[in-house]
């Protein structure tokens, strides 16, 4: 079974695990939109991105960040991450991928994560994976470790008892 985890956001990521082992790891795919060249996922390339990895009949499951308005973010930023979430949700349901979702709280618990540096998921995702640390060596690369993170929890809480 193939995990999708899925950091959202325009500076998220995509993480895929094979039997725990990371197969792709991708920054969100994104584009300019309007005179501003204000950056929009690209929901094409998501998709892209996705079949490229999953073949026929294999099972597959994507794993997402449930994520909400936080007070003192900007209408604007808002309106785009909410819009961002929503398109993912929606390249999920026309791919017909069962889609789960996982509040930051509960897998940052879980890999005991809760009231330490955002810094310290990529921390904590290059001790599970020393083989691909050259993909995390940025601060930027936060993102990365949280999808992997978030495809991680889904298979140590709800697969390995089926195992």
């Amino acid at each position: 079974m193939k995990i999708i985890g899925i950091d959202p956001g325009l500076s998220g990521a995509i993480a895929i695990l094979e039997n725990k082992q990371v197969i792709t790891l991708i920054d969100m795919p994104v584009m300019a939109e309007g005179k501003k060249n204000k950056r929009q996922l690209n929901s094409a390339q998501l998709v892209s991105i996705i079949k490229e990895n999953i073949k026929n009949n294999e099972e597959v499951v994507v794993v997402v960040e449930q994520v909400n308005a936080m007070p003192g973010q900007g209408v604007t930023s808002m309106f785009n991450f909410g819009q961002t979430f929503g398109a993912i949700k929606g390249v999920c349901a026309a791919l017909d991928l069962p889609i789960f979702f996982v509040r930051p709280s509960r897998w940052k618990k879980y890999f005991e994560l809760i009231n330490s540096s955002k810094d310290s998921s990529r921390t904590k995702a290059i001790e599970m994976y020393p083989s691909i640390s050259s993909h995390l060596s940025k601060k930027k690369d936060v993102n990365k470790s949280d999808a992997i993170l978030i495809a991680r929890f889904y298979y140590e809480t709800r697969l390995k008892d089926q195992n």
